[in-house]
């Protein structure tokens, strides 16, 4: 048996399909089954939150393998950055390890260093070390900056493009990612549970095979999706008291948070480039040609 978290997520949905039809027996850790849609009634359902740590032991009832993609880039009303990217995962191990699970899956992110600017870096950070540090066989992925057609970011960008021109911030011209599709992302964690557990601690990085400014991203994004735009560089204290403002106003329904805008100038890049994925056996594939007019 396998336990999931994020199952709803960009990564967790596309791998859930996967491992459904390869016919893996799979138990989903969420709050509301709902969100699953059709996969809803071939899988497992284990009630509960990250923020509740004592519905981890039914949840782990019978589990051999843990995939944890559960995150959160903001505040949540039951639990801030802190809690969810890093307190739990420290929390889900150890429930793993009484449980007597055989091997933890972990997505981070790339860049993740304790002192980040970026409160979710700082959080993968501290959940990486607790990984590293666990009694149980782990797989970390450090993950640049993933994307997928139709999700909340892409949503905000297409909003934007409404706009004569996109603004953007300076350090958005500085900071680089490589962007990585969500389905790759989910074929490497596939790929990964046809092999042999690890003998102790890995750590992989899985990145996109261009390495773009987030600027450069954001334009390459807007001309992949048939909305082409003029970019105005603002100051970024500026567009961060305006952000303020927003999320002031909007609450819980912002469209985007300070936080969020925080990664964006965040450098997510890899040494070893596409190697890890591909060692896996997954082609990550260049932003136009997933994103193209979709």
């Amino acid at each position: 048996m396998l336990l999931l978290t994020g199952a709803t997520g960009r990564v967790g949905s596309a791998l859930l399909r996967r491992l459904v039809a390869d016919g893996h027996p799979v138990r989903c850790l969420v709050r509301d089954p709902r969100r699953l849609g059709a996969e809803r009634v071939r899988v497992q359902i284990a009630l509960g939150d990250l923020a509740e740590p004592a519905s981890f032991r039914n949840a782990l009832r019978g589990v051999k393998t843990v995939v944890h993609l559960a995150a959160s880039e903001r505040d949540q009303p039951r639990g801030t950055i802190e809690e969810v990217d890093g307190l739990a995962v420290w929390r889900l191990l150890r429930a793993a390890e009484r449980a007597g699970v055989e091997h933890f899956v972990f997505a981070s992110m790339l860049g993740a260093t304790p002192w980040h600017r970026s409160r979710v870096l700082r959080a993968k950070a501290l959940a990486e070390r607790a990984v590293a540090e666990a009694a149980i066989p782990t797989t970390t992925l450090r993950c640049s900056l993933i994307y997928a057609p139709g999700d909340r970011q892409l949503a905000v960008l297409e909003l934007l493009s409404l706009l004569p021109a996109v603004p953007v911030t300076a350090t958005m011209g500085r900071a680089r990612a490589q962007p990585v599709y969500a389905g790759d992302v989910a074929a490497c964690v596939a790929a990964l549970l046809e092999r042999a557990v690890p003998d102790g601690h890995v750590a992989l990085d899985i990145a996109g095979p261009q390495q773009l400014t987030h600027r450069d991203t954001v334009a390459a994004a807007l001309a992949a999706i048939g909305r082409p735009r003029r970019l105005l560089a603002l100051p970024s204290g500026l567009l961060r008291l305006a952000q303020h403002a927003y999320e002031v106003a909007a609450g819980p329904i912002a469209f985007t948070s300070r936080d969020e805008a925080d990664l964006l100038a965040a450098t997510l890049v890899s040494e070893h480039g596409t190697r890890d994925a591909e060692a896996l056996g997954v082609r990550p594939r260049p932003l136009a040609e997933v994103l193209g007019w979709y």
